[in-house]
């Protein structure tokens, strides 16, 4: 069985998409033996070890030990980016009724925020109802180092992962009050470790704020961010605190569920 590119997958990697595609034939195979992984593939038996050997050795793929020649099946690896993705759709579902209880509490927008690489995406929202309102959208994307719910990703990640990503990252301006001050940034992201939370002022939206808390799995590991966003002057200092304690109020319930023991007694 040859698999037919379209044009998009001739520009690519070609060696990278002979591996995919022996991954692919898992889909409806649990295990496949190097003989039947030739004659589906219409490669050479040489090509198709090393292909083998490769995602053997990544953990991809593994040798059953029930058959003489062996077979092959899916590795452990890929669980991993499994459970990766199951966790981002889990936390989707868990956070949303708690979200909408933010909402209706604060009358704020309200986001959910995963990392993706160098970029914060915005994977569930509530509307306020508030006339005023932040533009946000599911699927939109900022760079980590600014805005409130981008930036609370970033402060809990490694200082060393940290470095290296302000290293190979343009600090643009989104808006005229985007910060571009690496040591102006430092200096948030310790604020935000030790207050357990940061704010922003027009960093993503000219006239707007908002604010972000971590969201952490049941390992400790911060896996989302949770943002209330609205206009500048509903986010005033008279107001910021009671906001900040209703969003971590919420937080702590989401991660509850999640596992996270800690969130049990308000940490």
């Amino acid at each position: 069985m040859v698999m037919k590119m379209d044009k998009t997958e001739k520009t690519a990697n070609r060696s990278v998409l002979k591996t995919l595609e022996f991954l692919e034939y898992f889909i409806q195979n649990s295990e496949l033996s190097l003989a039947e992984l030739v004659e589906m593939s219409d490669m050479p038996k040489s090509t198709v070890f090393r292909i083998l050997q490769t995602l053997e050795m990544r953990g991809f793929v593994s040798k059953t030990t029930t058959h003489n020649p062996p077979k092959y099946q899916l590795g452990l690896k890929l669980l991993e980016f499994g459970n990766i993705v199951a966790q981002r759709l889990e936390i989707r579902k868990i956070a949303l009724p708690y979200m909408l209880q933010l909402r209706d509490t604060v009358d704020e927008a309200v986001n959910l925020i995963i990392r993706d690489q160098d970029e914060g995406v915005y994977i569930e929202k509530v509307d306020t109802r508030q006339y005023v309102r932040v533009y946000t959208q599911v699927g939109r994307k900022s760079p980590l180092y600014a805005g409130a719910c981008p930036r609370i990703l970033l402060s809990f990640l490694p200082d060393h992962e940290i470095e290296e990503l302000l290293n190979r990252v343009d600090m643009k301006k989104i808006s005229p009050d985007t910060n571009t001050d690496k040591d102006l940034l430092w200096q948030w992201i310790h604020d935000a470790r030790e207050n357990g939370y940061t704010v922003s002022y027009g960093e993503l939206e000219p006239d707007s704020a908002a604010i972000a808390v971590p969201i952490r799995d049941f390992t400790g590991q911060v896996i989302a961010g949770l943002s209330l966003a609205g206009a500048t002057s509903r986010f005033q200092q008279d107001r910021l605190e009671y906001l900040v304690q209703e969003t971590k109020a919420v937080a702590n319930q989401i991660m509850s569920k999640l596992g996270y023991s800690d969130a049990k007694a308000g940490l």
